[in-house]
């Protein structure tokens, strides 16, 4: 985390959204604090080292990730963890949880302590998770102890599922002697969807591309939710993607079991039909679903049944990124459009309230990463100053040249989004100002 400096700033005229609700009000700055919060604020002695304008937008608490790929180690042609925290605060974003498969994997003390030294120094506090088995093979568990006593709150093999149940079970059992900590599932049965490069489908049937069945996440969010109720465990759901998965995932809930999820911007904008074209870039696991998924999905995120929007930022380099559709590996960017895209497709059609789609992005995220006393916090006297500021009406399109990433495999090029980040800071500091990134 970036520490903050001496000097003051103030954000005028911006309509505040958190926890605690709206209004419109200015924002007084101090020591990485929020020092006082009102109408026509004005700095210690009548000035302010910096005053930034918000007519027009949005302040909220930052935005939280609990899913990115920043590749680093091991494969940093593609995406660094200074790199990829540039995106993120680009995104409006202020903390984001980084995923262990890397090279070598986060399964050992020594890597998870250079990831969060690395991040430290970074414009977004990144937060590292810990694997829940060694080299995220599924068999033997990752120390994940110790790696807890390094502030390791979420683990998972993510890339890769916990497929075998007694592992699984295992895990759990011991997890809940970790205070907080939580194992974040990528529920996909291996022995379904082996060989499937999209959704099986009629899609898949159609362009002769072999197919991951939907059958593939439910079968094993089924599995966990009984195995978390089993142990009394928290189980987090990743990047949920069908209707099946959304209905177990609210009838586990109003059952009182300990689940959450989070879904992904490009399962509620995109559908199995976009690989029409066999782009490689609309090629990711879990694959593109239905539009019925899509509204399934949609309405999850409404009900409180999906708790999180989460990315999946997944970086690769073009050389690796454009071959085949068959041969091409799963993935695609997405921390710099993620908030404008859910304010397009959810908040201006009526799915969501700005609110909800603040609440999924922001507060409940850091509460499931286990850092909700420090980010998303309300804008409030005494809070750290971790904040977004950005113009929900603002159209841009995409061009991925223009994006941060060291790699460019975003399904939006050309796409026209409404919603852009002006303003985000850390500790106070802006590491973003006027949609241009400080470091």
């Amino acid at each position: 985390m970036l520490e903050s400096g001496g000097s003051t700033t103030l954000i005028r005229g911006g309509r505040i959204v958190d926890a605690s609700g709206e209004r419109v009000a200015d924002v007084l700055i101090a020591a990485g604090r929020v020092v006082e919060v009102g109408e026509r604020l004005a700095g210690p002695d009548g000035g302010v080292d910096v005053e930034l304008d918000a007519g027009g937008c949005i302040v909220a608490p930052g935005l939280v990730d609990l899913h990115v790929h920043l590749r680093e180690p091991g494969d940093e042609e593609a995406e660094t963890i200074e790199t990829g925290a540039r995106a993120a605060a680009l995104g409006g974003f202020t903390a984001v949880v980084a995923m262990p498969n890397t090279t070598p994997p986060l399964d050992d003390a020594a890597v998870v302590e250079s990831v969060f030294a690395r991040g430290a120094t970074s414009v977004c506090d990144v937060i590292s998770s810990g694997c829940i088995t060694k080299g995220r093979d599924g068999h033997e568990l990752a120390p994940m102890g110790e790696l807890y006593g390094l502030g390791v709150r979420i683990f998972t093999d993510d890339g890769a599922c916990v497929a075998e149940s007694g592992v699984m079970r295992r895990a759990l059992e011991y997890a809940v002697s970790l205070p907080g900590a939580v194992l974040a599932q990528h529920a996909e049965d291996p022995s379904l969807a082996a060989g499937g490069h999209m959704h099986e489908g009629a899609w898949s049937s159609r362009l002769g591309i072999p197919g991951r069945p939907g059958a593939a996440e439910s079968t094993i969010i089924a599995r966990d939710i009984a195995l978390a109720e089993l142990t009394g465990a928290s189980v987090h759901f990743l990047h949920v993607s069908t209707a099946a998965a959304v209905d177990l995932v609210r009838d586990a809930k109003a059952r009182g079991i300990a689940v959450t999820a989070e879904v992904a911007p490009h399962h509620f904008t995109l559908t199995d039909a976009c690989c029409a074209g066999f782009d490689p870039a609309f090629k990711v696991h879990p694959p593109l679903r239905t539009d019925a998924d899509i509204d399934a999905i949609k309405l999850g995120l409404a009900d409180g049944t999906i708790d999180a929007v989460a990315t999946d930022h997944a970086p690769h380099t073009p050389e690796v990124k454009e071959a085949p559709f068959d041969h091409a590996p799963c993935g695609m960017l997405g921390l710099q459009t993620a908030l404008a895209l859910a304010v397009t497709e959810l908040v201006e059609p009526g799915v969501l309230t700005l609110a909800e789609v603040l609440a999924a992005m922001s507060w409940r995220p850091a509460e499931i990463a286990g850092i909700g006393d420090v980010h998303g916090r309300p804008v409030a006297e005494g809070e750290p100053a971790h904040l977004v500021v950005f113009d929900p009406t603002e159209e841009w399109t995409v061009d991925p040249a223009e994006l941060a990433s060291r790699s460019r495999n975003t399904p939006y090029a050309g796409r026209t989004v409404r919603g852009k980040v002006r303003h985000t800071l850390l500790c106070g500091e802006p590491t973003v100002l006027d949609g241009e990134a400080q470091r």
